[in-house]
């Protein structure tokens, strides 16, 4: 069984006892958290979709992390102008673990 769910505007394809990294969500590490936004659900040969989200269903998942990804360097130059510039981010994210998908 798995289902397909939105939160941080992003995608996942999620199975009970995965873990994934998402967009930080403010919540403490340990703590159960629900995820409402389901756009489909597949169990076997029975595929429920949602026009667009599924009523009814909801993902649980348990907090394990909080931390920042590696950082991503930006380097912009133009050549014979003497202009360079050097920068960098780090994403924030949230380690969960999927507990369980209802319908």
């Amino acid at each position: 069984m798995y289902a397909i769910i939105k939160t941080g505007g992003k995608q996942y394809r999620v199975e009970a006892g995965l873990k994934l990294k998402i967009e930080q969500i403010p919540a403490e590490i340990g703590s159960e958290l629900s995820i409402d936004q389901v756009l489909m659900i597949s169990d076997g040969d029975n595929v429920s979709m949602g026009k667009p989200l599924l009523s009814g269903a909801s993902v649980k998942a348990t907090v394990l992390n909080q931390g920042r990804h590696d950082k991503v360097r930006i380097f912009k130059m133009r050549r014979r102008k003497h202009y360079q510039k050097h920068q960098g981010h780090r994403q924030n994210y949230t380690e969960i673990q999927i507990t369980g998908i209802s319908a």
